[in-house]
């Protein structure tokens, strides 16, 4: 479904929800929430997908991580799976940072692979290449080590966005 809760056209990309009839009702002790997610009989499940012409379910990302940069959509998983197949690329966390020109500027946090030597021009250009001039990194940042991570280990953007905010 799109924001307004109408049903995207196939192959377009909208939020993932999902009804049942076993499905609980809410969360336990927490209005807030339930009212977050349960909306209009659908529960929102915050995942990102499209269908295509054969009814398969793609799921392109997060909700919560969509970066709107120039009014555009971009969805930070196309561009991190972009990333990785860049071969000095060991590691990356694709997160929108408050920008005054582009609303969120599309930031692209990178871990070299080892021994690797590479530009943020090079990353860039390499983006710009394989996708929509709006979805490539404005920005590189290089990161050492390994990324913040949960411990089911997803990425913790948040705290990337909140690191990186404050330059």
């Amino acid at each position: 479904m799109d924001p307004q809760g109408k049903n995207v056209h196939l192959g377009e990309v909208g939020e993932i929800v999902g009804r049942v009839p076993t499905a609980t009702a809410g969360y336990f002790k927490n209005e807030e929430r339930t009212r977050e997610v349960f909306r209009n009989g659908w529960v929102h499940t915050g995942d990102l997908g499209r269908f295509d012409e054969e009814g398969f379910l793609y799921v392109s990302g997060r909700l919560k991580d969509m970066i709107i940069s120039g009014g555009q959509n971009v969805f930070s998983l196309e561009v991190e799976n972009t990333l990785l197949s860049y071969p000095a690329v060991a590691d990356c966390a694709v997160i929108g940072l408050p920008d005054d020109l582009w609303g969120e500027l599309v930031t692209a946090v990178v871990v070299r692979t080892p021994g690797s030597e590479v530009s943020e021009g090079e990353i860039i250009k390499y983006c710009k290449e394989r996708m929509a001039g709006f979805k490539a990194p404005k920005k590189v940042v290089w990161w050492e080590g390994p990324l913040p991570r949960t411990p089911t280990g997803k990425i913790t953007k948040f705290v990337l966005v909140e690191k990186f905010s404050k330059r």
